[in-house]
This record gives structure tokens, sequence and C-alpha cells, in this order.
């Protein structure tokens, strides 16, 4: 059933395309991100919904190149420890190329703000919604950049303390996400995980059940 308030078949279908083709990219070119797109993806971001309107993310925008080195070697430092972690598939954890840090155009993280305690709509009993809103956010940066012909790679590979302490985000924030953000040669055909052969997605039907949580065997 049709409805006045849908999109154009055209647009409609743009959507769709961003969300099908969007990648977790690690290959970058060195070009630099338009300062004036750079605010439109950030815009992007900040219009994502949050519980209780409560906004929880920060992003913070790292120029400086001895900042961005650091930031790099905490990741590659934490690479190991999760090689080792991984046991027998280390080595070929190690032969993964995880983070563009040094290569992308842009670089970010994005933090959970301080003070988060005195929003309790939406998060009595579940308080990791301001994590959920943020990843929210996240998202729409990455569909928005995906749209503009720009990758973006989300790194997880680091110690939230220690990065927090180097970016003097406070003792109630939290960082939760290295975002590299830039130009790219070309994007993946699939995700880069499965390109390796590191692992394979499943299909949509192992996700979802009626009226109860049934999983289908994988």
């Amino acid at each position: 059933m049709s409805t006045d308030h849908a999109f154009s078949t055209d647009e409609i279908n743009a959507v769709y395309r961003a969300i099908a083709e969007r990648r977790d990219m690690r290959h970058f070119l060195p070009e630099p991100v338009a300062e004036d797109t750079l605010l439109r993806l950030l815009q992007a971001a900040h219009n994502a919904p949050s519980v209780g309107l409560m906004q929880p993310w920060h992003f913070i925008r790292v120029t400086d190149p001895e900042l961005r080195q650091r930031i790099h070697a905490m990741v590659d430092s934490e690479r190991e420890r999760t090689a080792e972690a991984l046991g027998e598939r280390g080595n070929d954890f190690m032969k993964l190329k995880v983070e563009g840090i040094r290569e992308s155009g842009e670089l970010l993280v994005v933090a959970l703000r301080g003070g988060r305690e005195k929003h309790v709509f939406g998060r009595r009993t579940m308080p990791d919604m301001d994590l959920a809103s943020a990843a929210c956010a996240i998202q729409n940066l990455w569909l928005a950049a995906r749209a503009k012909g720009l990758g973006m790679g989300w790194v997880s590979l680091f110690d939230p303390d220690e990065l927090g302490t180097l970016l003097d985000i406070p003792e109630d924030g939290r960082p939760i996400a290295v975002l590299c953000l830039g130009h790219v040669e070309a994007f993946y055909d699939r995700p880069m995980l499965e390109q390796e052969e590191w692992t394979e997605g499943l299909s949509l039907e192992h996700f979802v059940s009626t009226n109860h949580y049934r999983p289908i065997e994988e």
C-alpha cells in the first residue's frame, strides 16, 4: 500500500543502495575530506535518534599527526593482544588489515559524553541505551559517507581507559569508536572479512522468528 509520506522511487532506491553498499573500509587514499562535506556528515550523525533525546555522543576530530600516530600505536598493541587471544587463528588475524588510521583523510573518535547518569528516560532498566543511541549516530555518518562516495571504518581495537586518558575524555565518559573516514580507490564487493575468508555472514532467516526467540541453527 502506498503512502503520501513515502519518498520517490529513486530516493528509496538510493537509501537502500547506501545500506547495501556500505562497507567497513580499511584501505584509504590520503586525500583530505572537504570541510563542508565533513560538517554535513557530522550533522547527519547528530540527526540520529537517541533515547530520551539525550544525544550522548561527542565527536573528537584528530588533526594532530603525533596524536594520530599514538592512537595507531595503541590500536596496534591491542591488535597483537587480540591475535594472542585468538590462539590458533592468531597468525591469520595478523595478516588482516584491521584499520586505516595513518592513511585516512580524517580520523574521528566517538565518545559517550559525561553526565549521562542524569538521563533516566528509557534507561532505567536499559542503561546501555546510551551506547545504542551513539551507534545510531555512527551508522548515520557511515551511510551519509557512502552516499557521498567516501569510505569509513569503525576501529574498536583499543583500551577505552587508555584512549580516554590520551584524549582528555572525562572519567564518566567513554570512547567507543575510532573512525577512519576518507576517499577510497574502490569499495569492497563484499564485506572484507568475507573476501579474506575470515568468516561468512549469515542470511536474514537465521535472525528472524515469530512470537518467541527461535534461533535457526548455523
